[in-house]
């Protein structure tokens, strides 16, 4: 429900801003301030999502949770996505998800919201029940083996295709 809202009240919110932006400064100003903010816009989403990468990038390195860098890289996209599209409330929301205060601020209002049931980094041992604990070994492998005499032939004549 409130999806459809937002498809409704966003594009009214925008047509509303034209026509009083519009009927202040005119035609060619306003359409000046739409092409203006999307230059300027995809000039700052570049450069913040330059750094977003080399954080998240920093954080796989590390082995830290990259749950920080991807959040705000989702923003920055999402910023973008909103200043490219033409109107002064998206930009508005757009160049707000730009300022990295909102996105902390909204990530601290959206992780009370959401729980993370189990998170894991790494492709090390993971304790079973049967060892719980992983030790130094973990990486020693358990098995049998058969070994082949080197001169046995297969039992069939072959298809041509293979020298035996």
């Amino acid at each position: 429900m409130w999806l459809f809202l937002a498809f409704l009240a966003v594009p009214l919110i925008e047509i509303a801003l034209f026509i009083q932006v519009g009927g202040l400064i005119g035609l060619w100003p306003t359409l000046a301030i739409v092409i203006l903010t999307a230059i300027l816009g995809t000039w700052l989403v570049r450069t913040q999502g330059l750094k977003a990468l080399g954080d998240l990038q920093g954080a796989f390195s590390r082995l830290e949770d990259p749950g920080t860098p991807l959040a705000h890289g989702a923003m920055i996209l999402l910023s973008g996505a909103l200043l490219l599209t033409p109107g002064f409330f998206t930009d508005a929301v757009g160049f707000a998800l730009l300022s990295p205060p909102i996105r902390v601020w909204l990530m601290k209002y959206l992780s009370r919201r959401v729980t993370v049931a189990r998170f894991q980094m790494g492709s090390g041992p993971r304790p079973s029940p049967s060892h719980p604990h992983p030790t130094e070994d973990a990486d020693v492998i358990d098995g049998d083996f058969t070994e082949i005499p080197t001169g046995k032939r297969p039992n069939h004549p072959g298809s041509g295709w293979t020298k035996h």
